[in-house]
This record gives structure tokens, C-alpha cells and sequence, in this order.
């Protein structure tokens, strides 16, 4: 447990570490050119909370689970049980596709979850579909009812806006969310492996014209409130939910940046821009009873934590990891 006034998560730029988000499967639903990882180069379970136990032993407060599909993993409601017991946890969230919602809202509640972010870029069935190649958008609506019944702290929509794909759907998912007490985000797709259906620099739709879009329809106000995420919050006047925009190009939030991520294969990645990693695999599983190693390698990592990504619209820099390899 740490002590003193500093917590040891702190990097050089005097960013305090208070969030990590543990993408515990890579496999979802993806363009078939995607390569899942063996099941052997995959974090256990029982490793992953490990991992939990000690970052919240060095002071972290929010846990997010992410994938790939979270709830396409194995009994994967026991992580949600041992994540909920941990001493200091204030905040523990899903994001999560919805496919699987409807079936696992319960479960998660009981478990402790706070929080769930859904994953909906269109509301339209066709649209759905061809986006996720496979999903089907009932089977999502249907989870998103499922968990507003079980009463979750925050439930929230999260829509990645490209140009001529969706732009023109952001007042119709602002409405949708508002009207349900639901929060929404959207969010600037961010430069993570290579696609081959649409060029980014063509397709990039700034948070600033999303803002203007909304502006046409509701009556905005800029608030304060924060999820400790990057989300720049908006009230509409006679709504309770929250308009949140993730803006990794138009308004850089490095400087705010208090989270790591550990991918599937159990690499500590500190910045989601950035290639650089530590393999904490290796330390658990070469130290399966002793956590020192895998903390003192946590420590020194966050001090060499960057300033900043290197996102850029229209240059040619792109990061190799796929967003289910990273979790989002």
C-alpha cells in the first residue's frame, strides 16, 4: 500500500495514475483481415485481477473492462466479482458492444459495476449492420433497456462520428440518449490499425462540427463535470443525461491524461498513442506469488509515461494495434 503524499503512480510531468482499463479479450466482431491472439498468449482471468489488487494498492480508483467484446469471455462475471471487492475501487465500468447486455445486466449490477458504456454508432438497422458487419441493432437496444432497468450509476453511449457514414445521425443519437436519461459521447476516431473501408483524413468529422450539428437542435451548455475520463461535458437545457465529446485530435486532452491500459496479453501500455509497453505477463507469471516484481515494474513504467500521442489528421503515422487488441 503506499503512503506519503505522492502516490507512485505519478509520472515526470506530475500526472497522478488513478485509472486503468484492462482489455480483457481482443476477440469481436472485426473485418476478417483481424488476427485473434492464441488463447495461451491471453491474460488469465485470476491474472487480471491480480493486476487490479495492485494497481488499486497503489492508489488507483477506476477500473474500467474493455475488450474486444468483454462479455464474449468465459465466466468473465468472476473478474467482475473480484474487481468489486477491492478495497479503494470507487468506480468500476463496462464498456461493452451490447449484444450480450440483455443477459449479463443483472449479473454486473450484483457484481458491483457502476458504470456501463455502450458501444452504438447508428440507430439505423442497415447502417447497423453494414458498421458492424454482424450485429444486429435490436439485440443492442434490447441490452441498452436491460441495464437502465437494473439502475446503473451511469449508463452512456459512446459513437465514433465519421463523415458520410454517420455525421448525419448525431442529433438522432443525442436525442435517443436524452430522452432515456442516458449519456452520450462522441467521439474522434482515433488512428489505430489500418482500415481499408474508408481514408481517415476524408472521413474525420472534428467534435467542433458535431457541436455545431447539436447546437441546431438543443439549447447547450458547457459544464465542469467530469468522469475523470476525456470527455468534454455539455448540458441541454430540459435533459438530464450529459453530451460528452472525445476529441484525441481537435482538442488534445494529453496534458489531463491520468490512465494506463493493459491489452489482452497483458502488456502495460502507457499511452494509447504510443507504441512503447511493458510485458507485465511474463512478471506474473514468472512471479506467480509474489506481486514486488510485477509493482516495482508498474512504478518505474509510469515514470516514462509521455507527454503526449501523436495523433495527427492526415499524416501518415498510425499506430499498429487494433482498438479490440487495446481495449477502448
Amino acid at each position: 500500500m503506499h503512503t506519503g503524499d505522492e502516490s507512485p503512480l505519478t509520472d515526470s510531468f506530475g500526472r497522478q495514475i488513478t485509472y486503468v482499463r484492462l482489455s480483457v479479450t481482443d476477440r469481436c466482431c472485426m473485418t476478417e483481415q483481424v488476427a485473434f491472439l492464441p488463447r495461451s498468449q491471453i491474460l488469465t482471468l485470476e491474472e487480471f485481477a491480480r493486476l487490479g489488487e495492485v494497481f488499486t494498492g497503489l492508489g488507483v480508483t477506476r477500473i474500467r473492462v474493455t475488450g474486444g467484446e468483454p462479455l464474449a469471455r468465459s465466466n468473465v462475471i468472476s473478474l467482475f466479482e473480484s474487481l468489486g471487492r477491492l478495497t479503494g475501487l470507487r468506480d468500476l465500468t463496462l464498456t461493452t458492444n451490447g449484444t450480450r447486455l440483455a443477459r449479463f445486466a443483472a449479473p454486473l449490477k450484483n457484481a458491483g459495476v457502476t458504470r456501463v458504456n455502450i458501444s452504438l454508432d447508428s440507430l439505423r438497422a442497415d447502417r447497423f449492420r453494414h458498421i458492424t458487419r454482424v450485429g444486429d441493432l435490436g439485440t443492442v437496444l434490447g441490452g441498452i433497456d436491460a441495464a437502465r432497468a437494473q439502475g446503473f450509476l451511469r449508463l452512456k453511449l459512446n459513437a465514433v462520428i465519421l463523415r458520410n457514414r454517420n455525421h448525419d445521425e448525431v442529433v438522432d443519437l443525442a436525442r435517443f440518449a436524452l430522452e432515456r436519461g442516458i449519456d452520450v459521447s462522441f467521439i474522434e476516431e482515433m488512428p489505430l490499425g489500418a482500415v481499408g473501408d474508408h481514408d481517415r483524413g476524408e472521413t474525420y468529422y472534428s467534435s467542433d462540427a458535431i457541436l455545431d450539428d447539436l447546437a441546431q437542435a438543443f439549447d447547450l451548455v458547457a459544464s465542469t463535470e467530469t468522469t475523470g475520463g476525456p470527455s468534454r461535458y455539455y448540458r441541454a437545457r430540459g435533459y438530464e443525461g450529459r453530451i460528452g465529446l472525445i476529441s484525441p485530435h481537435s482538442h488534445n486532452f494529453c496534458d489531463t491524461c491520468n490512465r494506463v491500459r493493459i491489452t489482452s496479453e497483458g502488456h502495460l501500455l502507457l499511452c494509447l498513442g504510443r507504441e512503447r509497453s511493458v510485458d507485465l505477463r511474463r512478471l506474473l507469471r514468472s512471479h506467480p506469488l509474489d506481486d514486488d516484481p510485477v509493482r516495482t515494474a508498474i512504478i518505474g513504467a509510469i515514470r516514462l509515461k509521455p507527454k503526449g500521442h501523436g495523433f495527427v489528421v492526415g499524416s501518415d503515422w498510425l499506430a499498429g494495434r487494433h482498438m479490440n487488441a487495446t481495449g477502448g
